[in-house]
């Protein structure tokens, strides 16, 4: 094999892994079998970035980007084999949506910031969507494999634009006040359900809050979980 790779050697690669005489483990592997290995892939890119921060090296971050190239590609070519569809399509079908849901590079519309461009990302995809059999309704079009911190705002959003308006700032900084009150009320004979409606509700109304802010309330926990341990460890070594 070469020592300088394209993307179609690696593609290569795959197939011949999953071939006949290929790798016994690789040739195991399904769509099904392989998705812990995507979020747990995709959860260690996240966290070489906080890397490359913390140390200025990339080389994790270049590591882990690979190992998410590698589920993608497994999964195309067991489509492949499956007689579903191709990694040509894949780039193909990515191709045209990001030509598709950017009109003020690609076409005549204009968009001169950041909201515009959402704004037109949104009307674009709602369209796409159209007649989509698998999608049952607009709230279980959010995929309910998402951390909950993260699927949770993208809920109240669409519940906020589909059904009602939401809660206002005030009415959710009293839920979440409330809901604190009745946690703090809470002593050994509670029962475990009261307290977990409580804690729902705190934690809905922080969604809420985090929504309205544009924060990545996901991010936001990750991180300060980050300082904890820093914090604590740090302690340990004085």
């Amino acid at each position: 094999m070469s020592d300088k790779y394209r993307f179609e050697d690696f593609v290569e690669i795959i197939e011949k892994l999953r071939a006949k005489d290929g790798c016994p483990w690789d040739r195991e592997q399904t769509h099904d079998s392989l998705r812990p290995c995507m979020m747990e892939e995709a959860a260690e890119f996240v966290s070489s970035i906080r890397i490359y921060h913390e140390s200025g090296s990339a080389e994790n971050m270049r590591e882990e980007l690979g190992d998410i190239l590698l589920q993608v590609v497994m999964h195309s070519v067991i489509a492949e084999e499956e007689g579903l569809f191709t990694m040509k399509d894949v780039v193909e079908e990515v191709s045209e949506k990001m030509i598709r849901r950017h009109p003020h590079i690609f076409g005549t519309a204009q968009a001169d910031t950041s909201e515009q461009v959402l704004q037109n990302w949104d009307e674009i995809k709602k369209k796409e969507k159209e007649g989509k059999s698998w999608i049952a309704s607009p709230l279980r079009e959010i995929p309910g494999e998402l951390p909950s911190l993260t699927r949770g705002p993208k809920v109240l959003k669409k519940i906020d634009k589909l059904y009602e308006k939401a809660p206002s700032r005030e009415e959710t900084s009293d839920r979440l006040l409330t809901a604190a009150r009745e946690l703090s009320a809470c002593g050994e004979e509670t029962e475990k359900g009261q307290v977990e409606k409580w804690l729902g509700d705190a934690l809905l109304a922080l969604c809420e809050i985090a929504r309205r802010e544009k924060i990545p309330a996901e991010q936001v926990l990750m991180d300060r979980i980050e300082e904890l341990i820093e914090e604590k460890e740090g302690d340990r070594k004085i």
